[in-house]
């Protein structure tokens, strides 16, 4: 009977479906495993214990995470919530201020960045502006768009909502006047808002009807005349038509897109002008408005600038192209017809030069990828492998520190994805915590995450020196036996590191814990497991084939590196694997060594179902654990 050596030198092939067991001619089925939870995949194919998570603050409620960076020293992290924006540096709150979005509109905000400004928009907000004086002083305010003093016209974009034929007439043409439409037109929330008769403006300042409403005229020539006209627009952004849906800086302009009930237009500023949409005669500089036309309804939902200014719709992706982009140069090309989410927004992140969007139905993580050959884009899916991580993404951000791209389901699970195009990898396991997942903002080198756990929301961040969730880390250099700060975790049990060792677990009361020694470092967070289990070897690479036929585990041989506990299934359940030049692993009174080498496991018993896994691992102990490779021994019958 002879033997087969089965190794496994890289764990690049991530976690990937059960559909896919039986699939060895595939290189993901070599490198890939059944599961993969709570472990971070190295680009180099190794695999280790993923950070645990230090506790941050306890947010006001359900919120929203946004990364604002000036500069290296100068980031920020802004927490959404309920009708407030609060600001964190370095994980400190610095200032809280008044927003005027609600809770449930927090899932469709939009914003994009330039220096100290964040534009934020919302398709049923009027869009704000928050801008950063000092780490303390932020300030919120409407956008205003450029207003010459001496014609009185502010140039904002225009558009006639109404039919075609239908007329409006002035009674005046300067002061306070009257006008009167030949259809329905007016509603209560036109107060306040632009409209243009024959180019000339006036504001509204009542509506006593829907075919009438008193106005100001705002031009400082008057207006033309007081003949019934065609000619006559209203302002494209206001609550009777809905406010833009997304927003991005590209090409020195500002570009806006959609709203709600022009939800395929798009509109880019003048250049260097970012608030003047003046169209003029179509220069150069001069502002560009167009509408995405096609075979259906593209709803624009966000916009990326990347080599092009990409647009991500309802239905399919587009490129605007143009160098520079002018009235004159300017292309709109529609490239895949994959279509985005459209009931929240899921941010597009760049990744080494593609653009990782998610689509409508979100089951897709798609790269949008511009292919110099055929000089077009393509959306190639991330995610094919591996359908059953995919779960309604709520949120997405890159860490390219880390080459870790999160994806936050809408389970409360996160897929970390371990991306390196250059070198074809791209590789998914799955974080998971006690409490939900909700949101993923990576702020410089910190990734923040939102956690939804005992009915409160905190703010939390990956530490790779914690391996607890919700945690904290203290010392005290003349020791200690009562540890306070843990009010967030009242009343829940604990696993506690301390001195480096593991701790028997505890129960916090009071906002704190009380051990039977004087300790000088203390980890107390929630525990969680990492798992690996591995796809049943496939028929190829046994002597017989395993297909039909009995398999037996011989042994195993894992290459480990700094690793410190070690908790193996074989089949007879899990147990502790003792390093011999260490002794065993387990809870100790001591901080135990860092093991780096090979260490071999016997095991015994036939299989019969050759879709089982043959090992486990499997263990919450709070202690590091990395291995690099795998190699199995086992025999099979035909």
């Amino acid at each position: 009977m002879a033997r087969t050596r089965i190794a496994k030198n890289s764990f690049s092939g991530g976690e990937v479906s059960p559909f896919l067991i039986g699939r060895g001619d595939l290189k993901a089925y070599e490198n890939g495993m059944t599961s993969m939870r709570n472990v971070i995949i190295y680009p180099t194919g190794g695999v280790r214990r993923r950070p645990g998570l230090r506790y941050i603050d306890t947010a006001l409620g359900p919120a929203r995470l946004v990364a604002f960076e000036f500069n290296i020293e100068q980031a920020y992290l802004l927490v959404f919530s309920d009708l407030k924006m609060t600001v964190y540096r370095d994980g400190n709150k610095q200032v809280s201020i008044d927003t005027p979005w609600a809770e449930d509109q927090l899932s469709l905000l939009t914003w994009t960045q330039s220096a100290d400004t964040l534009l934020v928009v919302h398709p049923d907000v009027s869009p704000r502006k928050i801008t950063r004086t000092t780490h303390t002083d932020w300030t919120l305010s409407e956008w205003t768009f450029y207003e010459d003093d001496e014609t009185g016209k502010v140039y904002q974009p225009y558009y006639k909502f109404a039919a075609d034929d239908l007329t409006l007439q002035a009674s005046g043409t300067s002061g306070t006047v009257t006008l009167t439409a030949s259809g329905d037109v007016f509603v209560d929330d036109h107060v306040n808002t632009r409209i243009r008769l024959a180019k000339k403006e006036v504001v509204i300042t009542a509506v006593t009807s829907p075919t009438t409403a008193t106005a100001e005229v705002k031009e400082v020539s008057g207006l033309v005349d007081t003949s019934a006209t065609k000619d006559w627009e209203e302002q494209s952004f206001s609550a009777v038509h809905g406010w833009p849906v997304a927003v991005v800086f590209h090409q020195d302009r500002l570009v806006i897109g959609g709203t709600r009930d022009l939800p395929n237009r798009l509109w880019m500023s003048k250049s260097s002008d970012l608030f003047n949409f003046d169209l003029g005669e179509g220069l150069d500089d001069e502002a560009i408005e167009f509408a995405i036309l096609s075979d259906q309804v593209n709803a624009i939902r966000s916009l990326f600038s990347s080599r092009h200014l990409q647009i991500f719709t309802s239905g399919a992706e587009w490129m605007v192209s143009g160098e520079p982009l002018t009235p004159e140069t300017i292309q709109l090309k529609r490239q895949t017809r994959v279509g985005t989410a459209v009931h929240r927004y899921v941010p597009p992140r760049n990744v080494d030069g593609a653009t990782l969007f998610v689509s409508r139905d979100g089951q897709d993580l798609r790269e949008f990828l511009f292919a110099d050959v055929e000089q077009a884009y393509q959306s190639n899916d991330l995610a094919m492998l591996c359908k059953h991580i995919m779960n309604d993404p709520v949120d997405q951000d890159y860490d390219s520190y880390r080459r870790l791209f999160y994806m936050v389901m809408g389970d409360g699970t996160m897929g970390a994805l371990s991306v390196y195009r250059a070198e074809k990898i791209s590789a998914w396991s799955v974080l998971e915590t006690q409490g939900s997942f909700k949101n993923i903002a990576v702020v410089g080198q910190e990734a923040y995450v939102l956690v939804e756990r005992f009915g409160q929301t905190f703010i939390e961040v990956f530490d790779d020196k914690l391996a607890t969730d919700g945690a904290l880390l203290g010392s005290d250099d003349e020791g200690a036996m009562i540890w306070n700060g843990l009010t967030h975790l009242n009343d829940a049990v604990v696993k506690v590191v301390a001195d480096g060792a593991v701790y028997s677990d505890q129960t916090v009361v009071s906002g704190q814990v009380t051990l039977d020694r004087d300790v000088y470092t203390l980890e107390a967070g929630l525990s969680f497991s990492h798992k690996l289990e591995p796809l049943p070897p496939s028929p190829q690479a046994t002597a017989y084939g395993a297909q039909g036929g009995r398999m037996r585990l011989v042994s195993l041989t894992f290459r480990l590196k700094d690793t410190q506990a070690l908790k193996l299934d074989v089949g007879r359940g899990a147990r502790d694997v003792p390093f011999k030049k260490i002794g065993t692993l387990g809870v100790l009174d001591s901080a135990p060594a860092h093991f780096t080498g090979d260490i071999t496991v016997r095991a015994l018993g036939w299989h019969a179902n050759g879709t089982q896994s043959l090992w486990r691992i499997e263990q919450d102990t709070p202690l590091p654990f990395s291995v690099m490779s795998v190699v199995e021994e086992l025999t099979a019958n035909a």
